[in-house]
């Protein structure tokens, strides 16, 4: 049962040739950078003068770093 548990939390981090910590750093990087390209996203919406190209630069930010670390393999 331990090693099935350890499974569960290490092979996903593992095949991206990270440990666990490093994998749940850059989740959460991503989490963070989704959370406030959505909140600038929402105050656009309503006021479009407003953050006008906030969440599609981070999204663009988050695309080139995650093509960056897995496009050399």
């Amino acid at each position: 049962m331990r090693e099935q548990m350890a499974r569960l939390f290490l092979d996903h981090p593992a095949s991206v040739d990270e440990t666990y910590f490093e994998h749940m750093r850059f989740a959460g990087w991503c989490a963070g950078t989704l959370f406030v390209a959505a909140l600038a996203a929402a105050v656009h919406a309503i006021l479009p003068f407003l953050f006008e190209r906030t969440a599609s630069s981070a999204i663009n930010r988050m695309h080139n770093r995650i093509h960056n670390r897995f496009g050399a393999r």
